[in-house]
């Protein structure tokens, strides 16, 4: 059936299609996020998944690794969203705290260096720490997310900005282009996060 077809244009065509797939799972769920509606997460935990065999067959060991813990964040937000708030309710959009702010970036710097020392001296890794960079911010910005703080938003707006340079250099244009939509998602987020904040103020004033 392939006769004549080279396998590497077979495997280009068969890593599109899975791309594709995995790209369409992801703008549904951030969509999601943005409308704050729970089912962000299982269509967001396919899409992880299939990412890990993506970021394998292009070596960004660090997003690859990432995926799996953004599964455990993923499940761990699910059920925040729905019982996190006072007497196991559904949580609301906060702000974190200046401790928060603290311990994120004290977190940022040192799994970035670790993580991208490890990668750079132990694997063959391309783009070593801007991958591990982006993906410990990726990291932050999820779990930002999880717990509802609005500013998981600005979070990732720098994630995607990044991505979007680091995905073309990388030949994973359909992700890059994703990332394009999720950036303009983000700056949307933001401001109907925000909106939604303004009016529980004013609601509790």
């Amino acid at each position: 059936f392939a006769e004549g077809i080279p396998s590497e244009h077979n495997s280009s065509l068969s890593m599109t299609f899975t791309e594709t797939i995995a790209v369409v799972l992801g703008l549904i769920s951030v969509y999601l996020v943005v409308k704050q509606h729970v089912w962000c997460y299982p269509l967001g935990i396919i899409s992880v998944f299939i990412y890990i065999f993506i970021f394998l067959d292009v070596k960004l060991y660090a997003d690859m690794g990432l995926q799996v813990f953004f599964i455990v964040l993923q499940v761990y937000g699910w059920y925040e969203w729905l019982y996190g708030g006072s007497n196991k309710t559904a949580l609301h959009v906060s702000r974190a705290t200046k401790n928060i702010y603290f311990a994120n970036i004290v977190f940022i710097v040192i799994a970035t260096a670790l993580i991208g020392y490890a990668l750079h001296q132990l694997t063959d890794a391309a783009l070593p720490y801007i991958d591990s960079f982006l993906a410990v911010l990726s990291m932050t910005g999820q779990w930002l997310m999880a717990k509802k703080y609005l500013e998981n938003w600005s979070v990732w707006i720098a994630v995607n900005i990044g991505s979007i340079g680091m995905y073309s250099f990388k030949g994973l244009y359909l992700t890059a282009f994703l990332y394009a939509v999720y950036l303009v998602l983000a700056i949307v987020g933001y401001r109907e996060w925000k909106k939604e904040l303004s009016e529980q103020v004013t609601v509790n004033a």
